[in-house]
């Protein structure tokens, strides 16, 4: 492998190990729900209504996983780019809607509080608005602008991947948290995303050439 192959897959491998959490705590809970596991107060919400359940963890699972990597720059302008992006961005919508359906309609679970259900469903609104905009600036030719609304779309997209090691590191150092300090665990990883990207986004539009 040469020195610029190695170069290019630190990002994309990152992410797949970041995803790696939520894709498969969405496999055992799809597992569970066409398995018919034992109904319990923790799953009882999926089990009455699963579609939304099973449409969120398929999407967010294709979006996470393909999307890593739609960041490999020698895929980057190439036919794999854009086939993986025509099932890239369907799915983030799907895992966006599904989300926020499941915040709305879902009873609210004795982990989970206003706070937190506040949270999801503006991370979930900005998602599907930064995944129209993408899908608008590409069907204009604006590459630049799509490849930042994107990149905004994916950073709340695997939010749940930081959410993993933000609250494993909380859980090792402080212990269980209660569900307003789960809220706000949960909100800064979200948070922590959005800044990478953002920090990103600029650092990449600085290095655009000036044009008249």
């Amino acid at each position: 492998m040469t020195t610029f192959a190695r170069r290019q897959w630190p990002v994309p491998a990152g992410l797949l190990l970041l995803a790696a959490v939520p894709v498969l705590a969405g496999g055992i809970r799809v597992a569970e729900l066409g398995g018919g596991a034992d109904v319990t107060a923790a799953n009882a919400r999926f089990f009455a209504d699963p579609v939304p359940v099973v449409l969120h963890i398929v999407g967010a699972t294709v979006f996470c996983v393909l999307g890593a990597f739609q960041f490999a720059p020698s895929l980057r302008g190439r036919r794999w780019h854009r086939l993986a992006g025509r099932a890239v961005l369907p799915c983030g919508l799907i895992a966006a809607v599904s989300g926020l359906y499941m915040t709305l309609f879902y009873p609210l679970p004795p982990s989970d509080g206003p706070l937190l259900g506040g949270f999801r469903i503006v991370v979930g609104t900005l998602m599907v608005v930064a995944l129209v905009l993408a899908f608008q600036a590409i069907r204009r030719g604006d590459v630049p602008t799509h490849r930042a609304w994107m990149l905004r779309a994916y950073a709340v997209g695997i939010g749940a991947g930081t959410q993993a090691v933000v609250s494993a590191v909380w859980y090792l150092a402080v212990g269980a948290p209660d569900v307003t300090t789960r809220a706000w665990l949960l909100g800064a990883a979200w948070a922590i995303n959005l800044t990478v990207a953002e920090w990103s986004v600029r650092r990449r539009e600085k290095r655009l050439p000036v044009t008249a």
